[in-house]
């Protein structure tokens, strides 16, 4: 399988983190992401929206960052990390969605704000960042709530709904998400997330350096 990404953005490094879990065999080609590499045609013949990551394996090529997740669980039949059984797969998909159409949308204003614009020379604009808090805190609420009697997301396991979203906070330190008032959340980031293997060989510090 051929990864094509920048190990530094969220879906990226949500992907690199995914495969390593589910213990899939991959080659990276690195697609510059500040130099916008994705927009130039070569790229763009892959994925048509011009977004990172995009990955080929045989004759198929997919994007999608949790289309890439659930198609490597299915291939390698990572029953826990992706339930086969109809409710439980549910309950991972759910996840899936929610993080790709509300989460990552909300955590990724304070991407931008607290930690691009800085590497760019540019200065946070505080009224965006205040205009998302509350948007902000109902959703880190959601998760909170959820993780109050689960140690995973989806039960006593990791399945690739931790990894997904997990990915959009993953430099929560530096983005100064909150996860102090809500401490389920903190508790799975810091305790849980973080400590995975797969986690830590796809490292990204401040200033988007690659570990």
């Amino acid at each position: 399988m051929e990864v094509l990404a920048d190990p530094i953005t969220v879906n990226c490094r949500k992907v690199l983190a995914g495969l390593k879990f589910l213990n899939v065999d991959y080659t990276l080609t690195h697609v510059d992401y500040f130099t916008g590499k994705q927009k130039e045609p070569d790229f763009v013949a892959v994925n048509p929206n011009a977004a990172l990551p995009a990955i080929r394996d045989g004759d198929l090529t997919l994007w999608e960052s949790n289309a890439i997740l659930q198609y490597a669980a299915n291939k390698t039949g990572n029953a826990s990390a992706y339930p086969t059984e109809p409710k439980a797969r549910a309950d991972v998909d759910r996840w899936l969605l929610w993080e790709a159409s509300t989460w990552f949308p909300s955590c990724y204003v304070y991407l931008v704000e607290n930690c691009v614009k800085p590497v760019l020379g540019a200065e946070p604009d505080q009224s965006i960042l205040d205009a998302q808090a509350e948007t902000h805190a109902k959703l880190a609420g959601i998760l909170d709530a959820r993780l109050a009697d689960n140690k995973w997301l989806c039960g006593d396991q990791p399945t690739i709904a931790d990894i997904a979203v997990a990915a959009p906070m993953h430099l929560h330190s530096w983005m100064k998400l909150p996860l102090d008032e809500y401490p389920n959340l903190k508790r799975w980031m810091t305790q849980n997330v973080e400590q995975l293997p797969a986690w830590k060989a796809t490292h990204i510090g401040e200033g988007f350096t690659v570990g």
